[in-house]
Formats: structure tokens, sequence, C-alpha cells
């Protein structure tokens, strides 16, 4: 689409296609590769230190940016609702340390590092200070790993609140993009989102976000946070392209379901709802309940994660006993570039390119 900022808000959110991510929540192990894929590429510029546009919390938690779910934003029966900014502390902010002082200074064990926030002061918190913590009492722990992204989503809450229409969806693919020259930094899309994954660059002051890679997947690579990951957590592809995974896992499964969808945005970032290991009784014995409440799976993925969770149940046993499972084969993933739905080219060499060695 050739970019019309004159155009309507209808305009500026058509999309003929849609991108789409399906996260398998039982296979990621946390291990933050895909935020780093996307920290390398992406933000390592003045004002970005902040930034994770791909971030890998535990739940339950406080999540990234900080509580997130109780900053407002998003529809509520159409309308929007207000939000408020998320702060430098909300985000991690960018912590320095005292280098100096502990290695070059000759004070032995008497000097420790020290974070400092970015003016200076001690941090009262920061990104994944609570990782691995979880909920629920001994014996029956329960936690699981969220990675969460730009949602790029159908109904996007930040286009919508935009007042300079810098904000708009790509038509050929359904990406949201902020037109970085348009931008003047007034931070109402950082208000309307609800899942906050917008960010102020206090350097350029304009906002940035997640931009699935858009240079990558127009030469048919897949998105740096998705081809990185080394547990095949990931599924790519269009939502229309019936012979993707994320078509199978979406639209003919229906186990692949949105991460709030009360917040009214249609998000296209789907996730396979965790399977919760058996919870002990009161003498030490395995019983047949969930560790994780399926009450606080449904404050996440609404009513529908009941009927994911039965037919993950059932298919699983299927395979178990031996039995043919499309949706098992289809999770397990043997071949990784199946779950790339023909985003499957290799990432470029710029050494390479220029007719450097290649090892």
């Amino acid at each position: 689409m050739v970019y019309a900022p004159q155009g309507s808000k209808r305009d500026l959110v058509k999309a003929k296609r849609q991108l789409a991510t399906v996260i398998d929540l039982n296979k990621c192990m946390g291990c933050q590769t895909c935020v780093v894929a996307c920290k390398n590429l992406w933000t390592v510029r003045d004002g970005t230190d902040h930034m994770r546009w791909m971030n890998v919390t535990t739940y339950p938690g406080h999540g990234y940016p900080r509580d997130y779910e109780h900053k407002g934003g998003g529809f509520r029966d159409g309308e929007p609702q207000p939000g408020v900014l998320t702060t430098m502390s909300d985000c991690g902010d960018h912590f320095q340390f005292n280098h100096d002082e502990v290695l070059n200074q000759g004070k032995g064990n008497a000097a420790r590092f020290e974070p400092k926030t970015a003016s200076g002061e001690t941090p009262s918190w920061g990104y994944n200070w609570d990782e691995d913590r979880g909920g629920g009492e001994w014996p029956n722990g329960y936690r699981f790993y969220l990675p969460r992204m730009c949602y790029h989503c159908s109904n996007p809450p930040c286009l919508q609140a935009c007042p300079t229409n810098a904000i708009y969806k790509r038509e050929e693919d359904g990406i949201v993009l902020i037109d970085q020259e348009r931008c003047r930094g007034h931070r109402h899309c950082v208000e309307a989102c609800p899942y906050k994954a917008i960010y102020f660059n206090p350097v350029h002051e304009t906002s940035e976000k997640c931009i699935l890679c858009f240079p990558r997947v127009e030469k048919k690579i897949a998105p740096a946070c998705n081809r990185q990951c080394p547990g095949r957590t990931r599924a790519f592809g269009y939502l229309d392209d019936v012979e993707s995974q994320v078509h199978k896992l979406v639209r003919v499964w229906r186990v692949a379901l949105p991460l709030h969808p009360e917040y009214g945005t249609e998000p296209n970032v789907y996730y396979i709802p965790p399977w919760s290991p058996l919870a002990y009784d009161d003498e030490g014995k395995l019983t047949d309940q969930m560790r994780i409440p399926v009450s606080q799976l449904e404050e996440l993925f609404g009513p529908a994660v009941r009927q994911s969770l039965e037919l993950l149940g059932r298919e699983r046993a299927k395979k178990r006993k031996g039995e043919p499972s499309e949706l098992m084969d289809i999770l397990i993933s043997r071949v990784w570039e199946d779950r790339f739905g023909g985003f499957t080219e290799a990432p470029l060499e710029p050494h390479a390119a220029k007719g450097g060695h290649k090892s």
C-alpha cells in the first residue's frame, strides 16, 4: 500500500491479508533468545535502551511493562477506554553499573555491583525481577512463561488514537507500523494500547514498537523472534493460508487463542494455553486436578480456554495410545520449516554479500 496519511482511519486500518503468530506456551522455556534476537536487531539505538519489543515474563507476575494489565486502553463494547502512560521504571529503565569502582579501583571485596537508574537513583523494579516466582503454595506451585510483543491488531486502538495519522496497517500483510516522520510524540497510542506494547523514545521524542521484522518478511524470512526460538514454540504465516500451521491452529483446530480478547482489539498473536502439571493432595499423592487454576487462564484467554484445554487433553491421550493426531504432530513440529508458512529463507549475511569470507 502507498501510505496516504491524509486518508481516513478506515483507510489506514484496511488490510487484504493478515500475518499472525502462534506461540505454544507448553514449550516456551523462558530462555530469552527471542528477546535477545529482537534487541540486537532493533533496539540498540539511542533512546531504546529500556525497550524490549519482544519480552518473556513469568506468569503470574507483574508482566512487562510492569502491571500493563492494569493500565487501561483498548475497547469495551466498541468504545475506546482511557489508559495511562507507562514510565521508564515500568519498562525496566536503563540501568547503569559502577564497573570502574568494582574492577579498577582496587577495592577488593569492599565494592560490589550496584545498579542505578538512568537518572542515578536506586531502582525499585527491573525487567524480570519476579522471574520464576509464579504462584500457588507448596507443593503445588506453578508458573509458565508468557512471551509478548506488539499484537498487530485488526482493530488497533493505537491507530485510532493517533492524532497525526502516523500509525497504519500495511494493506498487503496487516503489519501495524508507526511513521517516524509523522509521529509527534503525543503518546496517545501508548495510552490506548491495552498491551502497552508501544514505547516512547526520549531522545527522538517519538513512539516506537515492534515492526514484525518487515524487511525480513519482504524477503520471505520469518521475524527474528520466531526464527531464533530454539524450542520451536512459534508458528508464523498468513491466517488465510490454508496450508500454514497458523491457519490450522487458529481457524481449523481453534486451539490457539488471543490474549485478553475482552480488550476488543482483535490481536494477531495467539497462544496455545499451558497444560498444567497435576496437583498433590494433603497426603502427597497426585490428583487429577490442574495446579494452574483454570479461572486464571480464563482471565488471560477468555472462556474458550476450557474447550482448548479439553481438546489438547483428548489429542494428547490419542498420541499416547499410538493413534494419529494431526494437532499433536503440528505442535511437536519435527520439521522446522513447516512452522513458518513459506517464510523459510535464510537470514541475510551482509558480510558474505559484500564478498567477504563466509565461515
